[in-house]
């Protein structure tokens, strides 16, 4: 299919950015393709050992533990660092890795409603009435890729010292796209080096798969790397995957980096407006997600199978990614995305809405059989 690209992850337009593709042919050269090894073992390279240092001195941490995808971290900083004993109170909108992580660990799994720290209070409150021995990790995300909504950090943060419980924040998709320095929710939310635990991918921003997991201290780290299966025995970062990635943290760092990220926040700012002229409303806060409503899954499905044909490309979300009846089509901003294409895209999203609606109503639109006649 041909069509404006609207679904994919490269929020910064990185992954066909000139240094980066230089970097990686240099890097092929000078190590091959393959790390041939875990990162427990022999698999690390000099560049994942200086990706590991520039990750933590980025977020303000003191350890990093390299993955090889954003999956990975997410399951695995939970399988790793909880027991069957232990609790794990999450953000029920929370992405697939760190549930699936969750119900790998313990059963004790307390899901809190989307963004209500109240809520994460109350069950804290109970489960320390009980228990105030066991270890408590709480869960949630710098940005939430189906809503482009975020948490109150700072609050929960001090929710978590008070209940003698661990927080970990998952940033896939706001680290190096948002925010004047990059840092995402985290540093536009002054908590640079005071969330417990960060983990990350690198498969949004930083034109590599990939992810990571930073904490405060070298403990953490050693027990991740032996007890967090994803990382012990999974193959370590290729060379090339931990150089580009480290290029991508240069250019995320300088000035050119900040001219993406403002490119990327005034394309965001204009399909919105756009969408809203067009009489199309969507999910959330600004960011690189703009997710445009849709309703039911029948209405949108027909409207997904229309925009290849009208060339767009986009992802079609729906149950049970999302709730019932409130189906999106999720459109994935990147930096150089131009005007014309933002406008075009918006037309298309209006028409495929149009066309599609009216075949909904057709389908739908009880048969009128006639009449027999009176005998």
């Amino acid at each position: 299919m041909r069509g404006v690209n609207f679904a994919s992850q490269d929020y910064l337009s990185l992954s066909s950015h000139a240094g980066i593709k230089a970097t990686a042919k240099e890097t092929i050269e000078r190590c091959g393709v393959h790390s041939a090894g875990s990162p427990a073992l022999v698999g690390n390279t000099s560049y994942s050992v200086a990706l590991e240092r520039k990750i933590a001195e980025f977020l303000g941490m003191e350890e990093v533990v390299l993955y090889p995808t954003g999956w990975a971290a997410g399951f695995g900083v939970i399988k790793g660092l909880v027991r069957s004993a232990d609790h794990v109170v999450m953000d029920m909108l929370s992405h697939s890795c760190l549930q699936e992580g969750a119900n790998a660990a313990t059963n004790n799994i307390h899901l809190f409603r989307h963004l209500d720290n109240e809520y994460c209070r109350k069950i804290l409150t109970k489960i320390r009435a009980k228990d105030k021995e066991n270890g408590i990790l709480v869960v949630t995300e710098g940005l939430f890729s189906m809503d482009s909504d975020t948490p109150d950090l700072p609050a929960l943060q001090a929710l978590c010292h008070e209940f003698n419980a661990t927080l970990v924040v998952d940033v896939a998709h706001d680290l190096g796209c948002l925010g004047q320095d990059g840092r995402g929710h985290i540093g536009i939310q002054n908590m640079l080096g005071k969330i417990d635990i960060v983990m990350g991918s690198f498969s949004k921003t930083f034109a590599s798969n990939g992810g990571f997991v930073a904490c405060k201290s070298r403990a953490v780290k050693e027990y991740l790397r032996f007890y967090s299966a994803p990382a012990t025995f999974s193959n370590a970062l290729s060379p090339v995957q931990a150089a580009t990635i480290l290029k991508a943290f240069e250019i995320v760092e300088s000035i050119e980096g900040r001219v993406q990220r403002l490119a990327l926040m005034a394309n965001v700012l204009t399909l919105r407006h756009q969408l809203r002229e067009a009489g199309l409303d969507y999910y959330g806060d600004p960011s690189a997600i703009v997710c445009v409503k849709m309703g039911t899954e029948g209405l949108a499905r027909l409207v997904s199978r229309r925009l290849p044909e009208l060339g767009l490309i986009a992802n079609l979300v729906e149950f049970p990614a999302v709730p019932k009846g409130a189906a999106r089509v999720r459109m994935q901003v990147m930096a150089n995305h131009s005007e014309n294409n933002i406008a075009d895209a918006v037309q298309i999203l209006k028409t495929a809405k149009a066309q599609a609606e009216q075949e909904f109503r057709d389908i739908n639109q009880p048969a009128i059989l006639p009449q027999r006649a009176v005998a």
